[in-house]
């Protein structure tokens, strides 16, 4: 049962060639991401983790949206960087955009005051348990994502609440842009020795 688990795993990896079409419906796509915030674990079971699925035009719309902020507010040899990776997203099916809820957050720290100093270290966390969940579960089912951070372009993480009507308290972590891949297998990944990333003591 590990072996299978553990498969999945390895075969996860981040497909930028992407294009805006799925081998799965979105009802599948849907149930894979309730699956997670529902099944992924928190501290304390805060259930602070918040999700939303944006898919087909409202997904170019959204990435659209990215270049319109990042033009904006970066330089213009960063924007220059930025804007094929952002075109690349755009080209995609959909994002899940990932998100923990502040409130909750603040809760469970007056909640338990001696460990509130450790609850946003926490928080991050469950939220990459949670992405990591979402995103080799999409593998899983034959479409290739990549995990990114647009959280530095503040104006967008604003419009995205402003559209989309969220809790202003809902804190934008990260987002995964996914579609059916168009390119040829994932570039190998290689490996530091085994040995020294993990130690054992007692045996």
């Amino acid at each position: 049962m590990a072996d299978s688990f553990f498969s999945t795993i390895q075969a996860r990896r981040s497909i930028y060639a992407i294009s805006a079409a799925s081998p799965i419906p979105d009802s599948r796509i849907i149930d894979l991401v309730q699956k997670a915030v529902l099944h992924v674990p928190s501290s304390y079971n805060v259930q602070s983790a918040r999700a939303v699925v944006i898919l087909k035009e409202d997904h170019k719309k959204l990435w659209e949206d990215a270049d319109s902020a990042a033009k904006a507010a970066l330089p213009e040899a960063v924007y220059g960087f930025l804007a094929p990776r952002i075109t690349g997203f755009k080209g995609g099916y959909g994002s899940v955009l990932f998100f923990e809820s502040q409130e909750d957050l603040d809760g469970l720290a007056a909640q338990h005051q001696a460990v509130a100093p450790f609850v946003t270290e926490w928080s991050d966390t469950s939220s990459g348990m949670h992405q990591f969940a979402v995103w080799t579960a999409l593998k899983a089912e034959g479409l290739g994502a990549s995990l990114q951070h647009f959280n530095f372009l503040a104006p967008w993480a604003e419009k995205i609440t402003e559209d989309y009507k969220l809790p202003k308290d809902w804190k934008l972590k990260a987002q995964l842009v996914f579609g059916t891949p168009t390119g040829g297998p994932a570039q190998e990944k290689t490996f530091k020795p085994i040995e020294e990333r993990v130690k054992v003591f007692g045996q």
